[in-house]
């Protein structure tokens, strides 16, 4: 029973994370298409982070809830194996996110903040990706590049740019994994 537990984590920790949810990210996607046409303009600070952080937290349910629903059908685990390690590849720059959010309000730099955003989940979906299914680090790369042009962008464009990235992307690479690597 040791040699079976032992080749059964063995193979659990060298595959890759098939459980990106293909129609969550789609789900994802339109909520960010959402807060694109109503957010208001970033000049309105508070609000315009109102939006924005209320899609965050709604796509990070829709996504985390798919993710579990998909591993569980899958019989894949989040907290072992590559699914441990996708999380640990996105988590941190999402968290760094959240406090350079804070820094860069504090300053008086909302301009940053949608360019700061797009830059870093790309690099969390990039780095998570290295555990998953092909479109997933193409999808991060997007995002990087995507970010680089949105810190240097007017502020009007921040609502199209976060939408582009954040509905778009998670649209059309959500899409290509449903119909590639199921649901």
């Amino acid at each position: 029973m040791d040699n079976l537990r032992f080749i059964r984590e063995t193979m659990e920790s060298s595959g890759s994370f098939t459980s990106v949810p293909g129609w969550g990210g789609v789900g994802m996607g339109f909520t960010a298409l959402a807060a694109a046409w109503f957010a208001p303009p970033t000049e309105d600070g508070a609000r315009w982070l109102f939006f924005w952080v209320g899609a965050a937290i709604v796509a990070s349910l829709i996504g985390g809830a798919s993710m579990a629903f998909k591993a569980k059908g899958r019989g894949e685990r989040l907290s072992r194996g590559v699914g441990r390690r996708f999380l640990f590849g996105l988590l941190p720059p999402v968290v760094a996110a959240i406090g350079l959010t804070r820094v860069l309000l504090d300053v008086d730099a909302v301009v940053a903040v949608p360019g700061t955003w797009l830059l870093l989940y790309g690099v969390g979906v990039l780095a998570a990706g290295t555990f998953s299914v092909r479109p997933v680090p193409i999808m991060g790369f997007a995002f990087m590049i995507l970010g680089a042009v949105a810190l240097f962008a007017p502020a009007h464009w921040a609502n199209a740019l976060l939408g582009l990235g954040f509905g778009g992307f998670h649209v059309a690479f959500g899409a290509v994994i449903a119909r590639r690597h199921g649901g």
